[in-house]
Formats: structure tokens, C-alpha cells, sequence
């Protein structure tokens, strides 16, 4: 059961972590057999004129559960040819007009949109199941639907989607083969490292998303109870989460996917609060069939944001692109491009590279030397800033979280710096740090920042993580190996890079009993560092 000196910070902090686990949980798997097997008959719609190209209709998916879905054809189709297909299944919370400008501009392009409600939310039946087996099979229900129904090609299915219809759209293709390209907006492909990471619940991301889903829709009793235990910090049910959550995990079944061959690419944001670009990009050095993977600055969905307004939008052109080319066979040269683009938050220029190990490729490491103590419990100042806030403020306006680093009070918050930089660093990739912790207590969380410091002190955050604990032997050291959130960051030339670690940050629920106190030290047989990954020139 949850220690007795865990704190959970406020309401939000159970009602957020419980929101990530439902986004991540959005990652639900769909039965096999029922993927495997050749299309079910037609499930039953009733269509009404509303706005000008789009029916408004009515799907049974799995269970018969009706689905609220809207479709869109391109103009003059009459039934003498046949067009491919895009299913997009909503985001978390999302009503199903969400994707109109983008359907109408994929029909105006020459493609079948079927858009749908995923269950439990809105108007569709259902409870959420957080993309739990019943989610994927809707997703092969509304394909049939569409191919019964609508002049959509059988051999030419694609699926599209953001945050948790991204989650949704990676686990179909790998239940379904019909589906042959993908394209995962801000999702997931390990969800229990995306809300779990460093065995620390992220509670300002649950919080935003669990209100979301109550406002909204209906959660299921299974997410509930999953909720309760995860917010709760219940220990004795932590294996059984995990397993929840890895069943609702694309890179579980990688090797599904992988052998059905789907065109995947994929798309987030450096400052991801919900789902962090970690994840994604060791899920994507896996697939083995078409590939993509672009990473831009921002937070969760905030790339694409403008796109689903309808504005210009450079992340669905390229979806569009990899759907022409994938479904429709156009030499448009998206497969002769650098696979891996990533869009620096610095100078805002993409860069392209072969693959996610060439990322970073030179490691420079900044020795994490003494022993210092801290005490827990109390926030240094060293902050990884407000849920979709400071990252959208980050990429709109270059105002990431900051703190004055010579003033963190060092009772509280261990600092370690490099030498001042003769020439710009090009931060790319992930940050890693190895050190020897002991603690006067069996748990605890620490949290780590890595900072750009410029000349008066000021730190402007470039990356950060948890890491938490449990039962460890008091005074007992143990190593610690913690990986920060990948990012593109340039460090100018007269700067310097700060690692920072504290007790408390509002992202994550912290797990520090009352008067506990950490001890870093580095050892002559293990030195402590943190390894920072650089572009080379």
C-alpha cells in the first residue's frame, strides 16, 4: 500500500496522474483473432445532411456500440472507381468534428475520411476503455463500415489520428492487416514509460487529462479502479498496472506490426508533459518496415494544433505526403528525405539524419564530482514548468522554464556545472546521468534539470526527469541511471551547462518520506556524470 508519508500534492495530483494512465491507457490492444479474421458484414448507419461534403452517421462498433462518425468523399465520386481510405479516430475528450478541415482537405486530395468518436466520449456509446481491446476492434469495424459503404479501396486503408487516436490508430495496425500506412500524432508507444516514467507518476498530465475524460465521457469501472490504485501509490497492485498498461503498449506488439508491414510515421513534440519523445523514438529505431519520425518544439498536440483549424501546417502536409506516397504510390520524394527530422528549438531549422543513433552521436561528459547532500520535501525552485503551458510558450515565443541557478538554495538542490563553452553546443538526443545515491529512508524521488546558464546566472530549462525509488536499505548506496527527455537544444557560445537535481517538482507526484535526505556521491571505481549528446559539426 502507499507509504504513509507519499505525498500527493493537492487534488490534482491523483486526478492528473490517473489522466495519464488514461491517455496512455488509450493504447489498448484488439483481440487477434478478431483482427485476423476477413472483413464482419457491414455494421448499420444512418446518415443526415448537416454541412455541405460531410455525412454525419452512425457506426456499430464491437459490442454494438454505436459510434458517432462524419464522412467525407471526394467530389464528383459516383461510384465508378474507387478511392483510398483514412479512418481517424478522435483525440481524448475531442468531439468528432475535430478533424473536419483536415478530412475535407484529404477529400479534396482524393480520399475516402471516415472520422469517428471514439467509445465512451461524447456522443458514441460505451465506457472509455482508454484503447483497451474493444477500442481496436472498433477501429476494424469502422474500416469495414467504410468499405461496405462508402467507394473506399480495400487494398489502399490508412489511419491517422492524434494523441489518444494515435495510440489507437498504431495498435490497429498491428491487429489489422489491412491497414497500410499510419500516421501517429503526440501518442504513445510505451505508455507506462510515457506516465511512468522513472517509476514517478506525472501528476499535472493525469490531472488535465482525468478531468477531461469525467467532463466528457465514461470512464469504465476497469480505469477506475486502475486509477484509484495508480493515484493511490498502491505498491501491492504496481505489477498489475504495469501489465495493464503494457497491454495497451504498440511496442508490445512491434512485432505484429512489423510483419504487416504498415508505412508508420510518427510525430511529437520535444516537450511532450503527457507522452516525452523518448518513448516514440526507441519505438521507432524498431520498426523494421517504412519509417518516419519527426520531433518538433512544442507540448503535447501543439504542433498540430493550427493544422486541425485548418491554418497551414507543415506536420499534416507531411502526413498527407506519406499517405500519397504510401497509399496512392505519388513520387512526391518523401522516401527519398532523411527519415529521422527534427526541428531545433533554438533556431527553429530542421535537420535531417538517417536514423535515431546518429542523433547526438558525440557524447561530452560533465563529471557529477564530491558528495552532496539534500534535504527532501521542500522545492528548490528548479521547476520543469506547467502542464502544455511553458512548452507551448517555449516553442511560440523561446520562453522555456528558468531559475538563477547560484541562487537555488544548495540544502535543497545539488548543482553540478560545466566549464563556459568557447563555441555553441548543439544539444540533440538524450541526456544521460550515472550516479551513486544513498537516502536515510527505504523511498524518494529526485528530479533532474539540465540547464543552459548564460553569464548572469540565469538557467533556461533544456531537459528534465524523475526518478523514484522503493524499498532501498537506508544508507545504503545503489546506482542510479536516469535518462532526460530527448531534446534539440543550442547552447551559445559563453554559456555553460548546469545539472540540477532536486526533491519536488508540481509535474510529478513525489514520494519522500518526511525528513528523508539524499546523499549523491562518485565513487573512484564509478565516477558520477551526466553524458550529453551533441550534434557534431
Amino acid at each position: 500500500m502507499r507509504h504513509p508519508h507519499m505525498s500527493l500534492r493537492g487534488t490534482t495530483a491523483g486526478a492528473a496522474t490517473a489522466a495519464v494512465l488514461l491517455a496512455g491507457t488509450a493504447t489498448g490492444v484488439a483481440p487477434t483473432a478478431r483482427a485476423a479474421a476477413p472483413a464482419q458484414p457491414p455494421a448499420t448507419a444512418t446518415a443526415t445532411d448537416a454541412l455541405p461534403g460531410v455525412r454525419f452517421v452512425d457506426i456499430t462498433g464491437d459490442g454494438g456500440v454505436v459510434l458517432k462518425a462524419n464522412v467525407f468523399t471526394p467530389a464528383g465520386a459516383d461510384g465508378s472507381r474507387t478511392y483510398p481510405v483514412i479512418v481517424l479516430p478522435t483525440s481524448w475528450a475531442m468531439p468528432q468534428i475535430e478533424y473536419v478541415a483536415q478530412a475535407r482537405k484529404l477529400a479534396d486530395s482524393g480520399y475516402v475520411v471516415v472520422s469517428y468518436n471514439s467509445r465512451g466520449f461524447w456522443q458514441s456509446g460505451g465506457h472509455i476503455e482508454v484503447a483497451g481491446p474493444p477500442d481496436i476492434a472498433d477501429a476494424s469495424r469502422v474500416i469495414d463500415w467504410a468499405l461496405a459503404n462508402t467507394p473506399a479501396d480495400p487494398a489502399k486503408v490508412g489511419m491517422a489520428g492524434v494523441s489518444y487516436g494515435a495510440g489507437i490508430s498504431l495498435l490497429a495496425a498491428g491487429h489489422d492487416k489491412r491497414i497500410k500506412a499510419v500516421v501517429a500524432l503526440s501518442g504513445w508507444a510505451d505508455l507506462i514509460d510515457s506516465i511512468y516514467s522513472g517509476r514517478t507518476q506525472h501528476q499535472q498530465a493525469a490531472g488535465l487529462l482525468s478531468g477531461a475524460g469525467y467532463l466528457t465521457g465514461r470512464p469504465s469501472a476497469e480505469l477506475q479502479q486502475t486509477m484509484k490504485d495508480f493515484l493511490g501509490s498502491n505498491l501491492d497492485k504496481e505489477q498489475d498496472m504495469i501489465e495493464w498498461g503494457r497491454k495497451r503498449s504498440p511496442v508490445t506488439y512491434l512485432d505484429r506490426i512489423n510483419e504487416n508491414g504498415s508505412a508508420v510515421m510518427l510525430g511529437n513534440a520535444w516537450g511532450d508533459t503527457i507522452f516525452p519523445p523518448n518513448q516514440y523514438a526507441g519505438f521507432y529505431e524498431k520498426l523494421t518496415g517504412p519509417k518516419r519520425l519527426e520531433l518538433r518544439p512544442g507540448d503535447h498536440a501543439t504542433s498540430e494544433a493550427t493544422g486541425l483549424l485548418g491554418l497551414p501546417n507543415d506536420v499534416w502536409t507531411n502526413a498527407r505526403r506519406w499517405f500519397d506516397h504510401h497509399l496512392n504510390g505519388a513520387a512526391n520524394g518523401i522516401d527519398g528525405e532523411q527519415p529521422v527530422q527534427l526541428k531545433s528549438r533554438s533556431t527553429g531549422a530542421y535537420e535531417g539524419y538517417p536514423d535515431w543513433k546518429s542523433v547526438g552521436a558525440t557524447q561530452r561528459k560533465i563529471a557529477m564530482g564530491g558528495a552532496k547532500t539534500i534535504r527532501a520535501n521542500v522545492d528548490s525552485g528548479a521547476n520543469g514548468g506547467t502542464v502544455l503551458l511553458s512548452n507551448a510558450l517555449d516553442q511560440f515565443l523561446k520562453l522555456p522554464p528558468m531559475a538563477s541557478v547560484p541562487l537555488l538554495p544548495r540544502a535543497y538542490a545539488s548543482v553540478w556545472q560545466s566549464e563556459r563553452y568557447a563555441e555553441t553546443q548543439r544539444v540533440r538526443g538524450t541526456a544521460k546521468i550515472h550516479t551513486t545515491l544513498s537516502s536515510t529512508k527505504e523511498s524518494g524521488t529526485l528530479v533532474a534539470y539540465l540547464y543552459d546558464v548564460g553569464p548572469l546566472g540565469l538557467g533556461k530549462l533544456v531537459s528534465n526527469a524523475p526518478y523514484t525509488f522503493h524499498d532501498r536499505t537506508p544508507g545504503k548506496p545503489f546506482a542510479v541511471d536516469l535518462e532526460l527527455f530527448s531534446t534539440a537544444y543550442d547552447v551559445p557560445a559563453g554559456h555553460r551547462l548546469a545539472l540540477v537535481i532536486d526533491t519536488v517538482d508540481p509535474l510529478y507526484i513525489e514520494h519522500n518520506p518526511t525528513g528523508a535526505q539524499l546523499t549523491f556521491s562518485s565513487p573512484e571505481s564509478d565516477p558520477s556524470y551526466v553524458s550529453v549528446p551533441l550534434r557534431d559539426k
